[in-house]
């Protein structure tokens, strides 16, 4: 079956050091783009994480967010790091010495300073096979996702096939009614001008006037289009750009046998094919 580009999936797990959790979310894209925001001790995870999203998805812009919360072993002794205090005060002082109405720091700004606390890191190397497996996780719940939305899209998809297919078959047996009009307004001219028509010259207006109008090779094209669309459906993977370039074809031979309508039922034809492709068109965008 297809599938969408759209979708959204959650994986928490407790480990031995914290929760791990992630989120998923994708939309529709040209290519496949990966996002990912994670504690910068995580950093070091983001490759694999490529890595295993890129063996799974093939288009989509899909962003992920790791979080990660350490567990907390009970009260912790604040030991504010002399070194760094030392270098904050000497800056501190150049500052206030440069600047004498400037306000001195509080404890609470030094202590909240960046390296006066140490603070506990998180263990990436440790971490890897845990986010991987919850990784693993999220994914398969996002393809499955992804394979929901995309049988819906199928089924709208061959709703519009059909229609367009009935429109085809209406139009077929136009043409030769047209002409026929045609051959019968010429041969009342010509009679009401000469007062006797000229079989020959008629039928070489007529057979003129029928190759300008033809649209045969329109109309099996798209026939052929539409089955191919069908059969692509029905393959599945990751047919979205086929789908979209049978969309562009579909709608070049909609153009072309609304340019040689000459009865308002083709041109009504023509019109409802170029909506239904449209649709047909907005639906695609989103598939994988």
């Amino acid at each position: 079956m297809i599938a969408s580009m759209t979708g959204f999936a959650a994986s928490a797990r407790e480990t031995a050091a914290g929760q791990l959790a992630i989120e998923l979310k994708s939309v529709n894209h040209r290519y496949l783009e990966f996002q990912c925001r994670m504690p910068d001790e995580l950093r070091a995870l983001e490759a694999p994480l490529r890595e295993a999203v890129t063996a799974k998805l093939t288009r989509g812009k899909v962003d992920c967010r790791l979080t990660y919360t350490p567990r907390s072993l009970g009260p912790k002794a604040l030991e504010p790091d002399p070194q760094a205090m030392a270098s904050l005060a000497a800056a501190s002082a150049g500052v206030l010495a440069a600047f004498p109405g400037a306000r001195a720091l509080s404890v609470s700004e030094v202590l909240h300073w960046p390296g006066v606390l140490a603070d506990v890191g998180i263990p990436a190397d440790l971490l890897k096979d845990e986010v991987l497996a919850s990784l693993e996780t999220a994914l398969h719940d996002l393809n499955q996702t992804r394979a929901r939305e995309g049988a819906k899209l199928a089924a709208i998809l061959a709703e519009r096939l059909d229609h367009m297919g009935a429109l085809v078959e209406e139009a077929r047996p136009l043409m030769p009614a047209a002409i026929r009009a045609f051959q019968d307004k010429l041969s009342q001219k010509i009679t009401e001008a000469a007062g006797a028509p000229m079989d020959e010259r008629v039928q070489q207006e007529v057979v003129l006037y029928a190759a300008r109008i033809d649209v045969d090779e329109e109309l099996s094209r798209l026939t052929a289009h539409l089955a191919e669309f069908r059969r692509v459906l029905q393959k599945g993977g990751a047919a979205g750009k086929r789908l979209d370039f049978l969309c562009q074809e579909l709608n070049r031979e909609a153009n072309t046998l609304g340019s040689k309508s000459v009865a308002s039922d083709t041109s009504r034809i023509s019109v409802e094919l170029k909506v239904l492709i449209e649709q047909m068109r907005e639906q695609v965008q989103n598939i994988e």
